[in-house]
């Protein structure tokens, strides 16, 4: 379904599909650079999952997406080879069949010429309704059907393709201050923090708050307590788990 609308991006899910990746056959690239590039622009990474090519496993984890609305970038399974399965499993997520995009077949035709079929042609079998995502590397476009993102596995071409997207699907949030204290407390345990944690979360609901327990030096215990969000409910936050943590009887200090 294409569409000229634009959507606020705040959080996005990341998918990598290939059982390339599950074997070790090849290293993802995509995770570590989308989590920087979405970062720089105070866009919030919600969930990241890496599946292989079982086309009744996508189909229902695209159907997941579409229920929940989520904004997802899919990286890999959109060529012409029989394990490429990431086109009819959209399709089928969104109960559509899968038709020839003609200006996909313009696009392929141009690169290709007469070598376009009778195989390359596939990758211009889309999602009925689907919309183009242009790219700059080889011609051969991604596509978009509503709020799902279908790109190359090869990251040359994906990273200006979600660039692309970024800038003509969506419009980002104004600039505002987010940022992240942390704290360490030495000789707690974790479970003694939980009520704590939860009356942070309670009274202050639009922070996120974390709790990474460690070992300090192998031997005693350490909790590393994470702030996230905007000024001036976040040094508000902090300054009340602080203070939580000072009646508790433990000291911290800032991590």
């Amino acid at each position: 379904m294409g569409s000229t609308q634009k959507y606020l991006l705040k959080q996005i899910g990341l998918l990598v599909i290939g059982d390339e990746i599950l074997l070790g056959r090849r290293n993802d690239k995509h995770v570590s650079w989308a989590r920087d590039y979405f970062s720089r622009i105070n866009v919030d990474i919600g969930w990241i999952a890496i599946l292989g090519d079982d086309p009744d496993l996508l189909e229902r984890f695209f159907r997941l997406v579409r229920e929940r609305g989520d904004d997802c970038f899919s990286f890999g399974g959109i060529g012409a080879t029989p394990d490429d399965r990431t086109r009819q499993a959209v399709a089928r997520a969104h109960d559509v069949p899968l038709t020839r995009h003609p200006e996909a077949v313009a696009l392929l035709e141009k690169q290709f010429g007469e070598a376009t079929y009778p195989n390359r042609i596939l990758m211009a079998e889309l999602p009925e309704g689907a919309g183009l995502i242009p790219n700059s590397h080889n011609n051969i476009p991604g596509f978009y059907y509503g709020r799902i993102h279908c790109l190359p596995g090869f990251p040359e071409m994906a990273r200006p393709m979600v660039g692309w997207v970024v800038e003509h699907r969506y419009r980002l949030a104004p600039e505002h201050a987010e940022g992240f204290i942390a704290y360490i407390v030495n000789g707690v345990k974790e479970s003694e923090l939980v009520p704590l944690l939860s009356s942070c979360e309670d009274r202050f609901p639009d922070l996120k708050f974390s709790s990474l327990p460690r070992f300090s030096d192998g031997t005693s215990w350490q909790i590393e307590l994470g702030i996230r969000g905007s000024s001036p409910q976040l040094d508000e936050g902090a300054e009340a788990l602080a203070e939580g943590v000072r009646a508790l009887g433990f000291t911290l200090e800032t991590g």
